[in-house]
C-alpha cells in the first residue's frame, strides 16, 4: 500500500487523506448525494477563474487576505454561516456549487513532499466512499472504472484551473491592484452600519491607471472580463446580508474603527 500523503496541513473540508488504489479499495464504491454537510458551516469557498462568469451571478467573489491570496466565493458574511446550504447540508437548487466543493471527498495530492506526480486521494472520513452494497464501482478487474477515470479527470482539470488562477492573481499583484476590502451595510432601525473586512478586492482607482497596452493584452487574454466579473459581483454582498437576516442567521455587528 502506498504511504498516505502528509496530513499536517489538510485543505479545507478534508479530515484525512488516503491514496485510492486497487489493492486496498478493490470493493469500494462511491455514492452521489444532494447534501453537502461539509459545506454547511463554510462561508467562503475557493474559486477558479473559469468559474467567475457563473459564480458572479450568485455570490460575491473576493480574495483572501495575506501575501498569497486566492479567489473566494462568499456564501455567507460571517464565520459558520452559509445562506445557500441548510444546517443538515441540503444545497439550494438555484445556486452554483464551486468545483472545489464538488470534487470532495476526492483530490489530487503528492504522496511524499519530494514527489513530482500527484495521486488521486480521498477523505476516508466521508460517507460518500466505502464498502457499500450500492453505488458506483471504483475498480473493475483490478483496473480503474469509468467512474474513477472521470473523477481523476475532473480533479486534473481542477488542478490545471488552479494554476491558471494563480497566474491571474500574480498578474493582479504585479500591478499592485489588490487592496484591503471593506463593505458597510446600513440596516434599517440600526444606527451603526455593519462593517465587513478581512478580505481583498481590486482597487478600481489603480485599475483606471493601468496602461492602455496592458489593458489591451488583458482583454485579449480574457483577464479583464474576470476582473469586471469580480467587481460586479461585489454588489451581491447586500443580498447575502439580506438572506442571513431572513434565515435568522443575523450578522455580528462590527463597529467601524
Amino acid at each position: 500500500m502506498a504511504s498516505a500523503p502528509p496530513t499536517d496541513s489538510l485543505p479545507l473540508f478534508y479530515q484525512n487523506l488516503v491514496p485510492l488504489n486497487s489493492r486496498d479499495h478493490a470493493d469500494y464504491k462511491s455514492k452521489t448525494t444532494d447534501r453537502a454537510p461539509w459545506l454547511a458551516k463554510q462561508h467562503a469557498v475557493p474559486l477558479t477563474v473559469e468559474e467567475f462568469p457563473a459564480a458572479q451571478r450568485h455570490f460575491p467573489i473576493v480574495f483572501s487576505s495575506g501575501d498569497n491570496p486566492v479567489p473566494l466565493a462568499l456564501m455567507g458574511l460571517n464565520e459558520g454561516v452559509n445562506v445557500f446550504v441548510s444546517d443538515d447540508g441540503l444545497v439550494s437548487d438555484a445556486v452554483y456549487l464551486p468545483a472545489y466543493a464538488r470534487r470532495y471527498p476526492f483530490l489530487l495530492a503528492k504522496l511524499a513532499p519530494e514527489a513530482e506526480e500527484l495521486s488521486l486521494c480521498f477523505d476516508p472520513t466521508s460517507d460518500l466512499i466505502g464498502k457499500f452494497d450500492e453505488g458506483n464501482v471504483l475498480f473493475e478487474n483490478g483496473e480503474a472504472s469509468e467512474i474513477t477515470k472521470g473523477l481523476l479527470g475532473f480533479c486534473e482539470q481542477f488542478e490545471q484551473a488552479g494554476l491558471r488562477t494563480a497566474a491571474f492573481v500574480e498578474e493582479l499583484k504585479k500591478h499592485d491592484l489588490l487592496m484591503d476590502g471593506e463593505v458597510g451595510i446600513q440596516q434599517e432601525g440600526i444606527e451603526q452600519p455593519f462593517i465587513y473586512r478581512g478580505f481583498q478586492m481590486v482597487n478600481q482607482e489603480k485599475l483606471r491607471e493601468v496602461r492602455g497596452d496592458v489593458l489591451r493584452s488583458w482583454n485579449q487574454s480574457g483577464l479583464l472580463p474576470l476582473v469586471f466579473a469580480h467587481l460586479f459581483s461585489l454588489e451581491l454582498v447586500r443580498e447575502i446580508f439580506a438572506k442571513q437576516v431572513t434565515q435568522g442567521k443575523g450578522p455580528v455587528p462590527q463597529p467601524a474603527a
